[in-house]
Formats: C-alpha cells, structure tokens, sequence
C-alpha cells in the first residue's frame, strides 16, 4: 500500500522522518523508526467503541484503525492494483498518530544502504539495515514484507526491518520482490529465492556472516520466506537457521472458522484476500499450488526452526495455525503465539501498540537464540 504524497516529516524539534523511495543501487536511504521504546505508549486512546467484527480490540489498536478509517479511501478490493498502491496504509495511521501525540521517535541505530541485484527476466532492490557499532561479521535475516504480492513496498514495512535489526544487532536485508499483477505467480516466490540465494553468496562482502543467515515475513511475506526455506531445502544449498512467520498466508480455502469470524475486519478482510489472490494467480487452480497453499506443501526433512505469530482479529489467523499443525507434524520445531485484541498488520505499530513491541521481542528472542 503505497502512500499517497503524505507528511514526510516529524517535527524537527524530535527527528525528521523520511520514508526513502530511492531504488538506486549502493545508494544510502532515509528511514524512519517506529520500534516502539516511548514511554507515551499508553497515551494513545482510541475516539469511539470497538466495532463489532473487533470487539476484543485493544484500545492502541483500535485507535490505529480509527485513523486508518478517517482517511475515506475506497476499498481495496474495488480498485486497481495501481490505485490500491496509492491508498493509505496502516503505517500512515501510525505515523500520523505519533505526530498527533508528540511522541519521541527514537534514533536511527542502523545505517541504510540499498542495492539492485539481477533476477530472472529484471531486477529488484535489496535494503539493507546496518547497526551503526561494530565491525561485523553481523548475523543477517532476509526480509519479506506483506501486501498480497500486490501492493505495499519496503517503505510501508521499513519499522518491522529496522526493528528486528535494532533488536537483533543483525544485518537486516528488506527484498523488493516484483508484484502482481504486472509480475504474475511465480515471480515473486522465485524473486524472493534470488535475492536469499545472493544474500548467501554475497553476505561476507556486506559485513554479515555467511554462517548466520535467518528468514522473516510478514503475511504475504511470511508465504515467501517459508517458500524460501522449502527451496533452499529441495535446491540443496545452505538452510537459514530460523524462520520467523508472521500472520503467513499459508492456504487458500477463505471458508476458514477466522476468514468466517473476520471477514469485514480492517485492516484486512476476506474480500481483499479475494482481490489479491485473483490479481496474483494466473488461474484460481493456481492458489491451490502448494506454494501458496503451504499446508500441501512437502515439510518434511531438514526445514529450519519456526517462529509463527499470528493475530486474534485477523481472517489469516487459522493459517498460521494451520501451518503450525502441519510443520510440528512434519517434524519441525515450531513456537508460535497468537497476540489477543490485535489485527492484521500489528507486527510493525511497536511505537504505538504493545502487543507489537511483545512480538517482535519474541521475534527477537528466538532469532538470537538461532545465531548463537
């Protein structure tokens, strides 16, 4: 979800913030920070009651939805691909509310670099997240941000990145995989795969360590960076440590006892699933594939231990279940919590939201128990 030309800045009494749209390569990038160490977390209330698809919401997070509500957009899966990247994002409600709350955003404790790198048939970006002390070799995650394969970007998932390597001390890799529907299925499940496969062959020359190497998504993005695990696996090069999923889009069957429960919930519902499984797939055959529909998928041998964190309010929150079920069956290690009163999309609202600022310290936990 692409910002339509929003405030770019704080004010300059606390820190200027700049989302960076650069896709040159080597080139440095602007960030902003939203960990979540303000004290003024809990001065965030919501203006009314929580709405019926959300009645457990907490109040943080229903003031997220709140502001995301107040900006009318049309919803997403009424428009275009291209129109649906202009509308504002939950990142947008967050930002606007730390504005609206003076709320003191932390200093930057990573430097930002940006790279291109060659895949089939194009290019993509790769963002890097450096910790501004020590000399390395620092650990590395390869990192997938959300938005259905269809929309949002590196800057819209920017706090989770920075989060997890502010927390970590690790080398962070953000993956700009190409989206749908202008890159159909495959592209990004195969995009993500090139850029671990560089991240492996590549990491020395970047100060991160070769021998240390984890992957973590978001949604959509935790559908890759599980397809990502399964590839390294079958393709019999080096297995990432750790994989953290987060709310993953695991299966396809929409009839699910959450997709039923919170199927008009925000900031993401049935309807958008609809949307953006159909501008991904070539033929809806397709979302059975076992790519997609991880569950189907062969999770037996070798795969990496898993961290799944799922949402309450969430239509995708049986998917992570689901696949938790089906990993531990196959033998896989598998942690997994589910964070009570929150949405979609909460991982990266630590700034604002608490249950955010617990998941990723348990992202952080777990991953740091991986590189040692």
């Amino acid at each position: 979800m692409k910002h339509n030309i929003f405030k770019w800045t704080l004010a300059m009494s606390t820190l200027v913030l700049t989302f960076s749209c650069s896709k040159k390569s080597d080139a440095k990038e602007s960030q902003n920070m939203t960990t979540g160490d303000s004290a003024k977390t809990t001065a965030i209330k919501p203006t009314g009651t929580a709405p019926e698809w959300g009645k457990t919401m907490k109040p943080e997070m229903l003031a997220v939805i709140e502001k995301l509500g107040s900006y009318g957009d049309k919803p997403i899966e009424t428009l275009t691909a291209q129109e649906a990247r202009k509308n504002h994002t939950p990142t947008d409600a967050v930002m606007d509310l730390v504005k609206e709350n003076n709320i003191t955003v932390p200093a930057p404790k990573v430097d930002t670099t940006g790279t291109n790198i060659d895949v089939t048939g194009g290019k993509i970006h790769l963002r890097m997240y450096t910790p501004k002390t020590g000399n390395g070799p620092f650990p590395v995650i390869v990192y997938y941000h959300g938005g259905g394969f269809v929309i949002a970007d590196l800057d819209v998932y920017n706090a989770s990145a920075q989060g997890l390597a502010e927390q970590t001390g690790a080398i962070v890799v953000s993956v700009a995989y190409r989206q749908a529907p202008e890159h159909k299925f495959p592209t990004a499940h195969n995009d993500a795969f090139a850029a671990y496969e560089w991240v492996v062959k590549n990491a020395a020359g970047f100060k991160g360590d070769p021998k240390k190497i984890a992957v973590a998504g978001e949604s959509a993005g935790g559908n890759l960076a599980a397809n990502v695990s399964i590839m390294a696996r079958d393709k019999k090069i080096m297995l990432p440590l750790h994989q953290i999923l987060v709310y993953p889009i695991a299966q396809s069957d929409m009839n699910t006892e959450s997709y039923v429960k919170y199927a008009n919930a925000k900031p993401l519902n049935k309807a958008m699933m609809a949307w953006f499984t159909k501008n991904y797939v070539n033929s809806m055959d397709e979302a059975k594939d076992p790519r997609i529909s991880l569950v189907n998928a062969n999770l037996k041998g070798l795969l990496p231990p898993t961290t799944i964190i799922t949402a309450e309010i969430d239509p995708l929150n049986q998917d992570g279940k689901m696949l938790a079920e089906k990993l531990s069956a196959a033998g896989v290690t598998v942690d997994s919590k589910d964070y009570t009163g929150v949405t979609h999309e909460f991982f990266g609202m630590a700034i604002i939201v608490p249950e955010a600022k617990q998941a990723q310290a348990y992202a952080v936990e777990k991953l740091k128990a991986a590189f040692k």
